[in-house]
């Protein structure tokens, strides 16, 4: 069975200005999703799941619809507020999304096959995504989770912070730890630094961070389920409270459930937080296009 690959297409682009998931890079007017698309078919992936906002889900479907057509299975599901376990009541001054991983938990209807994760705004890399669909393509033998890591000093942004999930490994491989660290920047004298509370911490260049490149099983969503109830026991009255993939990944590891595997990868990555990252991603794109890994013209070079 093939892989799935759901894509987190949900967010509003507060910081960018505008909806950047739809914004084009390529000179065909390619997202970035384009790409990450083209990889994930070539690797192996059979299905996409898009997770976005009702909002715009007739115009995701209307564009993605027509370039897929005949090349890869599609569903599109919203991210809703009202969309919570039986049970549980929305709090009528809610505006702000649950987070990420309840972006991935409402899915949980069109999934019944392994599925890779990632973030509509990032550029991924063509070997992440055949070491990812490796993976998922044996990860039933194992029951594991994975997570993709790169290196953090790959991931950051000369035009502002960036939050990164920093990644831990024990001495067998496996992920011991996921800690969501928010406003990281490499400072003036070239140290990269981020903000906890009131305390300052320094981070390593060579770091393992995810970049929300994640490998699951159905489990997943009963996983998600249980824990979920629980968050919206204790913080679901907060109305800017947001449970994220690592807070989930993490509960499962220090509990002994299942394991994640680091899925260490040399794949360039970059993405877009601020508009003063686009033109840095239109000449990488560039620079991949003139080095022959795509096509000048996505689609229709497709075969």
């Amino acid at each position: 069975m093939k892989p799935t690959l759901l894509i987190l297409a949900a967010g509003m682009g507060s910081r960018y200005g505008k909806l950047k998931q739809l914004d084009a890079f390529g000179p065909n007017g390619e997202t970035i999703i384009d790409y990450s698309l083209y990889d994930a078919i070539r690797a192996g992936f059979g299905k996409v799941v898009f997770v976005v906002r009702d909002a715009f889900k007739t115009e995701f479907k209307e564009i993605f619809s027509k370039k897929l057509h005949g090349k890869i299975d599609m569903e599109f599901v919203s991210q809703e507020l009202h969309k919570i376990p039986d049970g549980f009541e929305l709090p009528d001054e809610r505006s702000k999304p649950w987070g990420t991983a309840h972006a991935v938990w409402v899915a949980k209807d069109v999934i019944n096959e392994p599925f890779g994760v990632i973030n509509a705004d990032d550029y991924y890399g063509v070997e992440a995504f055949r070491q990812l669909a490796d993976f998922l393509l044996n990860a039933h033998k194992s029951d594991n989770y994975g997570v993709v890591a790169y290196n953090l000093e790959n991931t950051l942004s000369d035009h502002g912070t960036v939050n990164r999930g920093v990644c831990q490994m024990n001495a067998d491989g496996f992920l011991s730890d996921v800690k969501e660290c928010e406003k990281i920047r490499k400072q003036d004298d070239g140290v990269i630094r981020y903000k906890d509370h009131d305390a300052v911490h320094e981070l390593l260049p060579s770091t393992l961070v995810s970049m929300n490149m994640w490998g699951f099983l159905p489990s997943y969503f009963d996983h998600f389920d249980e824990n979920f109830k629980n968050f919206l026991l204790h913080k679901g009255h907060e109305l800017t409270s947001e449970y994220y993939i690592p807070a989930l990944v993490d509960h499962l590891i220090k509990n002994e459930i299942l394991q994640v595997e680091i899925i260490e990868t040399g794949s360039d990555w970059f993405g877009v937080t601020y508009q003063e990252d686009r033109p840095v991603v239109m000449e990488k794109l560039r620079g991949l296009i003139d080095k022959g890994v795509y096509p000048e013209n996505l689609w229709n070079a497709y075969v």
